[in-house]
């Protein structure tokens, strides 16, 4: 069988937000019979469609040759650079969701928030989300001269859009003030700031609704127009964070068309947990209900899609102490993120040991493992301080374990955008000011998410409970560990002041710290071989 051979791009070229030929005799037709150009890839829609597998692949794996070897990105620890992993690296162990113990050169600062612009986790980020750009923007270009015959092609270049978009979406978040860069070019790319950035985002989300699939109409795995609903909530709902500009009411508008598209919560309990919401977070979360909540999801399979980042690093990085990695369907854990008790106390208590510390919840969504573990946090390296958190599993709903047979590497599924997200931006808009929405509609999807969280209404709160303190505390017990909590803490004004997790600041009881820590630093390197680049402030 014929395998397409992905061109691999020069690291430098992939910094520049661009691609460029390694060698002068690309032109070159290959000897090996085995081997496809770039002119078979794009020969018609069906090859093509393999190339735009490569661009949703860029934010679920690493490289060309599965966990390691052959990576997309140079000079970086190719498992610590997938995309969600990185994720989880600069937007939940930054926060109080999560603590971790490794002492490997640079991630101590995360947590500590003492990150330089030399920081290889945040230039990891950077290199992974630039090398999507480059692979998006490849893709578009030589999908083009198939798209006026084709329409299929045209649905193929809107969802690369749409990748483009989520890479840039997240540039904005993470660095503010990028270089945007829409086409393959060889010269140096100039910096954009946040305004210009969040335009194109925009834009681009706005341009492809038309053109990618129906709701619900695509494949799994890839986005349809409800994609760019739920990310546009997404966008409007930080929009005065960002730029300075209201957008609460576009943020519902949003909200409400990806809410009324056909997605649904995954309420139907399953495994017999006395609740559905632990089934979002298992090894056939592609097919026991839980995908029709997933609007954006990577796709992770342990036999064809292997990396030690994705579900393998949040279901093995999480497990160590007491805790027995075989009932979590893997073959080993690696003791390494915690939670701080300031993520447990979001929680309401059902049961305290003798120390008066929790150790069970009526809420079901509060997945930790406590067997060994302390409440406190008095030595960041050692595993059994802090609770452990199970909330991803290799485990099937049946019990079985995920297809890789020796625990290596995980089947779970990884929901980037998922409905339960969208309900939660809906309410904190109206809650904001937004226009076209309305507190009892806000009110009644909160509900619906601590019905499925407690497995029955008694965790419904009333309408006098609904504020934005309580939203934010609800969005952490909802979505924790999925990659959305520094953003949110900056959109509350909490990350750097007004809030002190555990070792904040490199504190035990945590501190201030300084505003400029609300982005991350260009990385050097890249500073070094662009001089149309200026640092961020303070940096």
């Amino acid at each position: 069988m014929k395998k397409i051979k992905l061109t691999k791009y020069l690291l430098a070229a992939a910094l520049a937000f661009s691609i460029s030929s390694c060698h002068d005799d690309l032109d070159l037709m290959p000897n090996d019979p085995d081997m496809f150009t770039e002119n078979d890839v794009f020969a018609d829609a069906t090859q093509a469609k393999f190339a735009l597998a490569k661009v949703y692949a860029s934010l679920a794996i690493t490289g060309q040759t599965g966990a390691a070897g052959n990576p997309d990105i140079q000079g970086v620890d190719e498992g610590a650079s997938q995309f969600s992993r990185s994720l989880f690296t600069l937007n939940v162990v930054t926060t109080d969701e999560a603590i971790i113990g490794w002492g490997d050169p640079g991630l101590p600062n995360m947590h500590a928030m003492t990150w330089g612009s030399n920081n290889s986790f945040i230039e990891g980020m950077y290199y992974r989300l630039a090398t999507t750009v480059s692979f998006a923007n490849s893709f578009i270009k030589n999908a083009e001269g198939l798209a006026e015959a084709n329409p299929e092609v045209k649905k193929y270049i809107a969802e690369a859009r749409f990748i483009r978009a989520y890479a840039y979406y997240n540039l904005m978040d993470l660095y503010a003030n990028v270089p945007l860069v829409k086409e393959i070019s060889s010269t140096t790319p100039m910096q954009s700031n946040r305004q210009e950035i969040f335009n194109f985002v925009e834009s681009e989300l706005l341009e492809i609704q038309n053109e990618l699939a129906e709701a619900r109409a695509n494949e799994y795995g890839r986005v349809d127009k409800v994609a760019s609903y739920a990310l546009l909530s997404r966008l409007y709902l930080n929009a005065e964070t960002w730029i300075n500009e209201a957008k609460y009411s576009e943020s519902i508008a949003y909200s409400n068309l990806a809410i009324q598209s056909g997605y649904s919560l995954h309420t139907t309990d399953v495994n017999g947990n006395g609740t559905a919401y632990d089934e979002l977070f298992l090894a056939d979360n592609d097919s026991n209900g839980a995908q029709n909540e997933f609007i954006f999801a990577l796709n992770f399979d342990g036999n064809n899609s292997k990396t030690y980042g994705g579900s393998t690093f949040l279901v093995k990085a999480a497990i160590g102490g007491t805790m027995q990695p075989a009932n979590s369907g893997v073959n080993g854990g690696w003791g390494g993120p915690r939670s701080t008790k300031s993520l447990v106390e979001k929680f309401q208590a059902s049961q305290n040991d003798a120390d008066g510390n929790p150790i069970a919840w009526s809420d079901k969504r509060a997945m930790f493992y406590t067997d060994g573990q302390t409440y406190e946090i008095a030595n960041v390296s050692t595993f059994n301080e802090g609770y452990a958190v199970n909330k991803f599993s290799n485990k099937k709903s049946n019990g079985t374990n995920g297809n890789d047979a020796t625990g290596e590497f995980v089947d779970t599924d990884v929901p980037m955008i998922r409905l339960a997200e969208v309900y939660l931006n809906y309410a904190e808009a109206v809650l904001r000011g937004g226009t076209g929405g309305d507190r009892a509609t806000a009110l009644s999807y909160i509900n619906a998410l601590r019905t499925r969280g407690y497995g029955n209404t008694t965790g419904n709160i009333s309408n006098a409970d609904l504020t934005l303190d309580f939203i934010l505390d609800e969005r952490s017990r909802e979505l924790y560990w999925e990659g959305t909590r520094r953003t949110d803490l900056i959109r509350f004004n909490k990350f750097v002041s007004g809030y002190d997790w555990p070792f904040k600041g490199d504190v035990q009881n945590g501190t201030s710290v300084s505003d400029i820590r609300k982005i991350f630093p260009i990385p050097v390197n890249i500073i070094a071989i662009n001089p149309n680049l200026t640092q961020n402030p303070g940096y």
